[in-house]
């Protein structure tokens, strides 16, 4: 993690990175040798602060438990999948992490590997995107299904009456959620980032009665504990 920290500064010719993220948990090394070493890259000045990708709210909440027994920086940040049809973790897991140590989220596909662009019942329009590639036949069995790409209709169609295209409204709908900090996009063309950028004003257009719209359309609301 040190030697990826420094190639990372040499590559970005910065003297310092804001925010510095653990990908993904590496079972075989203990989370307190992760804390420690991330609390060292903060005291050196080599990064403000860090965070984590894919990791569990049990995994997130042990590095900050070592963090506070021990007078150490625990991460800030998480970096999860969320999107209209992966909700569990940001709105259900993470709920009582928000609600005591705090935590950011930096969301990655919210489009759903782009089954929440509309394009797939377009072969034309579908070609070359991620869930055609060669070698991701089981992200495409896993993700593209019939019973998806009937809501992906529902919505689009929603999505329109508001005057929006379909990957506007999705990233919107992410944004909308209180705990989610940032939402990465993956826009492959100009034009395509510009449009996706739109998501930040077309909140205003996802009121209360639209998400219960979308809601009953996607049919797939968390369960929540009882406590």
């Amino acid at each position: 993690m040190v030697e990826g920290c420094n190639d990372a500064l040499k590559r970005l010719q910065v003297e310092y990175i804001d925010l510095f993220f653990c990908h993904r948990p590496d079972k075989n090394t203990p989370i307190e040798e992760t804390v420690w070493t991330m609390h060292q890259l903060i005291m050196s000045g080599k990064i403000l602060y860090w965070g984590t990708s894919e990791w569990s709210a049990q995994e997130i909440m042990e590095a900050h438990m070592f963090a506070k027994q021990n007078h150490l920086i625990g991460p800030i940040m998480e970096q999860p999948q969320y999107n209209m049809f992966h909700r569990e973790k940001v709105e259900v897991e993470f709920g009582q992490i928000y609600k005591t140590v705090g935590l950011g989220t930096t969301v990655w596909s919210p489009l759903a590997s782009g089954i929440l662009s509309g394009k797939h019942r377009d072969t034309k329009a579908n070609k070359g995107t991620r869930l055609t590639m060669e070698g991701l036949d089981w992200l495409r069995e896993r993700e593209l299904t019939e019973a998806r790409l009937k809501k992906v209709d529902k919505l689009k169609a929603i999505a329109g009456k508001l005057d929006l295209s379909l990957p506007v409204m999705a990233l919107a709908w992410c944004l909308k959620n209180p705990h989610v900090s940032t939402v990465i996009l993956g826009a492959s063309k100009e034009a395509q980032l510009k449009e996706n950028l739109g998501a930040v004003d077309a909140q205003d257009k996802l009121t209360g009665a639209v998400m219960e719209k979308i809601s009953k359309v996607l049919d797939n609301e968390p369960m929540h504990p009882q406590f």
